[in-house]
């Protein structure tokens, strides 16, 4: 007989060399970041920080993510369930926890969270988490846009150099701009034949692969979709204005102005959504590079980069954990009470 807890040995080895991996790079990215400078310095400069804009700061931040659960709930409307806010912010800030071990981690555990928690099937709540991910990634290059005309004349030469460029020059390697249309074209037929083969059959895997796509399409059919716009809009501003309040709590980013906030609300999104747990070493390196073009030294910098990251992390562990005691503690108690009630009735 074979022993069945050996056959998880093998899952548990890859989680462990993907999360070694994901940390190697992290670190390599700190040491890239930190090359040549002063480690206790920034920390010196960072615990100079004024903290009442630290703090407010903290607070826009954490009322961001109060408004993206609220839009959250305005996805999952649509599929016929209306989890309250507070267990659906209670599984928003536990997926930023989990990013904190794992990249990417935190959108299944947010939906595994209120699929407890909430009684929502999982699936679907994974096609509206995707939907989120995809208006996210519009609205950050409405935000590029933005901050390629307002600070042309500073960024253009970088921008042109450093993300233009090497985008062209790879779709040259892949082939010509007809060539790429067609293949999309190809795909999404594909694409559509098997969603419709698979809607025909009934099994366990088409039925997620349903589930997903009705998440996913649960933006056109939205009950309030003005109030979603707005909200979506509101999340954004708010993350832009935690970054601008921030300036104020060190003097060498002190007299910076709204584009250079917008700038490095770009250049933070990107980063986050490097393959590192949480964002670190990539949020140092894009940040503290970004501030140069704005006069400030490399020091100066990173010392501003290990802030407004420090913070973040720090929100996420905080509320992250918080949020993971009460909504679990809480669905453990409700567990607990129907098991009470069954026994009261036998």
């Amino acid at each position: 007989m074979t022993n069945p807890g050996k056959k998880q040995n093998p899952s548990l080895l890859k989680k462990l060399l993907q999360f070694i991996l994901f940390l190697f790079v992290a670190v390599l990215l700190i040491a890239l970041a930190f090359r040549g400078i002063s480690f206790r310095n920034i920390i010196e400069q960072v615990f100079k920080a004024k903290l009442f804009w630290v703090v407010l700061s903290f607070f826009i931040s954490a009322f961001a993510h109060i408004i993206r659960a609220i839009r959250w709930n305005l996805l999952i409307e649509p599929l016929g369930y209306a989890p309250p806010l507070q267990k659906t912010f209670y599984a928003v800030m536990t997926g930023y926890l989990a990013n904190l071990a794992f990249p990417r981690l935190g959108e299944v555990t947010r939906c595994g969270s209120l699929t407890k928690s909430g009684g929502i099937p999982f699936n679907k709540l994974l096609g509206t988490v995707i939907t989120e991910r995809i208006i996210d990634v519009l609205s950050l290059l409405i935000c590029l846009t933005i901050v390629m005309v307002i600070e042309f004349d500073r960024l253009g030469n970088f921008l042109k150099d450093n993300i233009a460029k090497p985008v062209v020059h790879k779709f040259s390697l892949i082939g010509s701009p007809l060539l790429i249309f067609i293949t999309v074209v190809i795909l999404t037929v594909f694409a559509f034949l098997i969603f419709r083969y698979l809607r025909k059959r009934d099994n366990r895997f088409s039925r997620v692969i349903r589930g997903v796509a009705e998440g996913i399409m649960s933006v056109r059919s939205l009950k309030r979709p003005w109030l979603f716009i707005f909200h979506s809009v509101l999340i954004w501003f708010l993350y832009f204005l935690s970054v601008y309040v921030a300036f104020f709590a060190m003097s060498p980013t002190k007299d910076l102005g709204l584009g250079a906030a917008l700038f490095l609300l770009v250049a933070g999104g990107v980063a986050m959504s490097a393959p590192v747990q949480g964002g670190i070493g990539a949020y140092h390196l894009l940040v503290s590079q970004g501030l140069i073009l704005y006069g400030l030294t490399h020091e100066q910098g990173l010392a501003f980069a290990t802030l407004v990251h420090s913070l973040q992390v720090i929100l996420s562990v905080l509320l992250g954990g918080i949020s993971f005691l009460l909504l679990f503690s809480g669905t453990s108690s409700k567990k607990l009470r129907s098991w009470d009630s069954m026994a009261g009735r036998s």
